[in-house]
């Protein structure tokens, strides 16, 4: 479904959505090479690619694939996929749903909602002035992200027999470790990868870490075992040490993943999951999990959940839409 939809996006939104080129070294922990080019051959074909060049195997010696590796690592991978500016992306999204007719409130939090039988009456704070207001909803879609459940259990007093676990992933940016555009995937001994992409013409973007979290999900912060990891993952492959005082931006995230029981992290589903609620009255859809990547299948999803309930005719129409300057020609 990623692979799909990352056509759907190159399409829609290819001002803010770019190919990109990932090297994977192979190292002796991994699948044997031959078994590794199969999976890239399925990588290929599985996510009926049009826009992307295939995977292939790259030369090491003499070019800039192989100039920032350790001498170690005498094979490597090249398969394509795409970068995406996320927060143009949310804005381009938010400022398409107002030109269709939504009104988008910002810096408001939804403080209590009564639900009717028919409807729901929302009341909603704005969080500088305080000031408050009340409007009538005939769903209400919870898709809070790492705030669903404690939505459900402190402004509507609902406990859910769906949990969310939630994952911290946190990135450095160094100094530029490699000239070219093309990124570095690397599998580490322990399975994860990290990525090296590069960053703000200067630097190079290292992540990401996989553990879980139970802290302020509106704070969260690398931590220096992080910082270490990626560091020591880094210097298994390339020549150029890096070390923490060599960093000079982080950033973390939580992922508000659906908790299937798995006891590592980085196995944790990144699928979504839906809990739609229609025995109270008016319709409640809450949603737990998701990525950006499928972020439009997500939502075609929740109105097919809803459409029922709501009464209005199906229409899958994003598939072929632009996003506002998608469609600028050589944008």
């Amino acid at each position: 479904e990623s692979l799909l939809e990352r056509e759907v996006l190159l399409q829609a939104a290819p001002h803010v959505v770019a190919p990109l080129e990932f090297i994977l070294p192979h190292s002796p922990e991994q699948r044997p090479a031959w078994m590794i080019r199969i999976g890239l051959f399925l990588y290929d074909h599985l996510g009926g690619r049009k826009r992307l060049p295939g995977s292939r195997r790259v030369p090491l010696a003499g070019t800039a694939y192989g100039a920032p590796l350790q001498p170690w690592v005498r094979t490597a991978f090249s398969y394509a996929d795409c970068r995406v500016d996320d927060s143009r992306m949310v804005m381009l999204n938010a400022v398409d749903a107002r030109e269709r007719g939504a009104v988008i409130h910002t810096r408001t939090r939804c403080v209590g909602a009564e639900r009717g039988a028919d409807a729901w009456q929302v009341s909603l704070e704005e969080t500088g002035s305080g000031r408050r207001r009340s409007v009538e909803a005939r769903v209400l879609v919870n898709a809070a992200g790492p705030w669903v459940s404690q939505f459900l259990q402190q402004v509507l007093q609902q406990d859910t027999r769906n949990r969310v676990r939630l994952v911290k992933g946190s990135h450095i940016v160094v100094p530029r470790l490699h000239d070219g555009a093309h990124a570095y995937i690397l599998q580490n001994d322990d399975g994860r990868i990290v990525f090296v992409i590069p960053y703000e013409q200067a630097f190079s973007l290292i992540g990401t870490t996989d553990e879980g979290f139970d802290g302020d999900v509106a704070r969260p912060a690398i931590s220096p075992e992080e910082t270490a990891y990626l560091c020591r993952v880094v210097n298994r492959y390339f020549a150029r040490q890096v070390a923490p005082a060599d960093v000079v931006w982080s950033y973390a995230g939580v992922r508000p993943l659906y908790d299937d029981a798995s006891a590592d992290p980085s196995a944790v589903t990144r699928d979504y999951v839906f809990d739609l609620d229609t025995a109270g009255g008016a319709p409640l859809l809450s949603v737990f999990g998701g990525k950006l990547t499928t972020y439009r299948k997500l939502a075609e999803h929740a109105l097919e959940k809803l459409q029922p309930a709501m009464g209005f005719a199906a229409g899958n129409w994003t598939a072929g839409a632009v996003l506002p300057g998608g469609d600028i020609a050589d944008a």
